[in-house]
């Protein structure tokens, strides 16, 4: 069988991934986030203070990746890192006042990309794609509910 990318759902997903960050990026453009640093922000938003760790785990990226995302955060403002009271080793990742308030921006350009994305699709075309898109991620071992 020989391998067709158009016919490929790895081969889309990530085509589809990275116009979905280029979109978000476009509708937030000014805002003061880098796309990769969404994820990151979207974590923080629903309750700072966490480590390094738990936003690795949480996010599924790699050490390295996270470490790098999270040191152009802190130079441009968006959070600051304390040391962990009863971890030495641990750094715990708090928003600044400018990370806060990127909060409104943000989550109206991640709407306005959702609803470009769906546009045409109706109702149930959407949630059905978006339970399909759940299956395939528990069936690559990611728990969708993440």
């Amino acid at each position: 069988m020989d391998f067709d990318r158009k016919e490929s759902a790895t081969y889309l997903a990530n085509l589809l991934a990275k116009a979905a960050s280029r979109a978000l990026h476009a509708r937030a453009d000014g805002a003061g986030f880098a796309p990769g640093q969404f994820p990151v922000l979207l974590e923080l938003w629903g309750g700072d203070g966490l480590t390094q760790r738990e936003l690795l785990d949480r996010l599924d990226i790699e050490q390295a990746t996270m470490a790098n995302t999270l040191s152009r955060m802190e130079r441009d403002g968006l959070i600051l890192r304390r040391r962990h009271p009863k971890d030495r080793r641990a750094q715990l990742v708090f928003l600044t006042t400018r990370g806060k308030a990127l909060r409104e921006t943000a989550m109206a350009a991640a709407s306005a990309t959702e609803e470009a994305l769906f546009q045409g699709f109706r109702r149930f075309e959407r949630e059905l794609l978006l339970e399909y898109m759940r299956m395939l991620l528990a069936n690559l071992g990611r728990d969708p509910r993440v």
